[in-house]
């Protein structure tokens, strides 16, 4: 590993957490995330001893033909990476633990996070701990990792410490790159060629192994299509007449994204008092660099002048720098977006306890408390509304009124 392009990752110290109170731990994220990465972190900090990757076919044969064996040949603490290549291995994993039952004895990740979580449920439930890798944070991508804190609703000025303004331009640059290890700590590799090759190897390996898709270029069509609604409701007749495929093809592809940890599905909060709510989820995609590149943008002006995309982009690089905030802290995010039939929506609902988080996120650099207006519209019932807060391209915080706060995109 080259130490020189590597970025700190804030999930390392959730690892080690997770390690010393459970006897396995499994470090699940969509391939090129940098998981392989940072598991050889933790092996050079001491935290286990022996490495072994199943991408190795002949490796990932032995330990299919004998687990037993192969745990006993290798020892523990032993990482054991994609594991999904040898399933065989869990209940060999589970005998092992249930007779010497002891915290950090292995260390297990891989790519296909379905296949992963079917064998957890099936042989390792309560004897090991989850935690999701997501691509690099802003904070992560610009040197900043370490020691970044989760989100505070009641606090919000907290993410101001060391945070890393910048201008909508640069905003935009750091939206378009994205947050994929290999492009953001090595200026050499071409942008161009990195999600080519990613999209043909993801498909070819992760998709095949969750469903048989017939028409690759098909499926090619829809992730370009669904590129172009990140931010926005998904109304699957819509994608599928844009995507040239039937509404149950584009179900099940959207399943497949969503699964296999390139778009997450923001569902809508709901109640059961009012009818008027809408049902429809918002699309984001987990990584804005693979989204621009998918939707065709290759620079910072094409997108902060695309009329499609630029304030929709906005809104899902909040959302995912919200989102990892919390898993970074092996936290699960409660978000929720609020829309009614009659206008009123709130881009994210952060629910912490009973309180209700309103966030709004705007292109302008001029906002103003009227941006938070729909947030009278949400139907309570037992819960509380916390002060909002409207994330825009400011550089410093602006107060709005009544305890209500905007804040700078670039401090997240």
């Amino acid at each position: 590993m080259n130490t020189t392009l590597y970025r700190e990752r804030t999930l390392h110290d959730t690892l080690t957490t997770a390690a010393a109170a459970f006897p396995c731990v499994l470090l699940t994220g969509a391939r090129q995330v940098g998981k392989s990465t940072l598991l050889q972190r933790l092996r050079e900090a001491g935290l286990f001893a022996d490495y072994v990757s199943l991408d190795d076919f002949a490796v990932a044969n032995a330990a299919r033909r004998d687990p037993a064996l192969f745990l006993e040949m290798h020892g523990c603490p032993l990482c054991i990476d994609e594991i999904q290549y040898a399933p065989e291995l869990m209940r060999a994993i589970k005998a092992r633990v249930d007779a010497d039952r002891r915290p950090g004895m292995y260390f297990l990740t891989g790519s296909q996070r379905f296949l992963l979580m079917k064998g957890v449920t099936e042989s390792l439930a309560g004897r090991i701990g989850v935690v999701e890798l997501q691509t690099l944070s802003q904070r992560e991508a610009e040197g900043q990792g370490e020691g970044v804190p989760v989100f505070d609703p009641k606090r919000p000025t907290d993410i101001m410490q060391d945070a890393p303004i910048c201008s909508l331009e640069t905003l935009y640059a750091r939206i378009l790159r994205g947050g994929y290890p290999e492009l953001c700590c090595n200026p050499a590799m071409p942008r161009k060629m990195f999600f080519s090759s990613y999209l043909q190897t993801y498909i070819e390996r992760d998709v095949t192994a969750l469903t048989q898709v017939g028409d690759k270029g098909a499926f090619q069509d829809m992730m370009r299509a669904a590129a172009q609604l990140t931010g926005q409701q998904l109304v699957y007749s819509d994608l599928a007449r844009d995507a040239g495929v039937s509404m149950p093809t584009v179900k099940r592809w959207i399943s497949i994204l969503e699964t296999s940890g390139i778009i997450t599905l923001l569902r809508p909060y709901s109640t059961t008092t009012s009818k008027r709510l809408t049902k429809s989820p918002v699309l984001h995609f987990t990584d804005t660099g693979f989204c621009t590149w998918l939707a065709d943008i290759h620079t910072p002006q094409e997108l902060m002048h695309d009329r499609r995309l630029s304030g929709h982009i906005l809104e899902s690089w909040v959302f995912g720098q919200l989102t990892r905030r919390f898993l970074n802290h092996g936290q699960e995010p409660r978000l929720h977006f609020f829309r009614e039939s009659n206008g009123a929506e709130v881009d994210i609902l952060l629910e912490q306890g009973r309180t209700l988080y309103p966030i709004e996120v705007k292109r302008s650099l001029n906002p103003q408390l009227s941006d938070l207006k729909g947030m009278r519209a949400i139907p309570l019932g037992q819960r509380e509304l916390g002060k909002g807060i409207v994330f825009c391209p400011i550089t410093s915080p602006l107060p709005l009124g009544d305890g209500h706060l905007a804040l700078p995109i670039s401090a997240l």
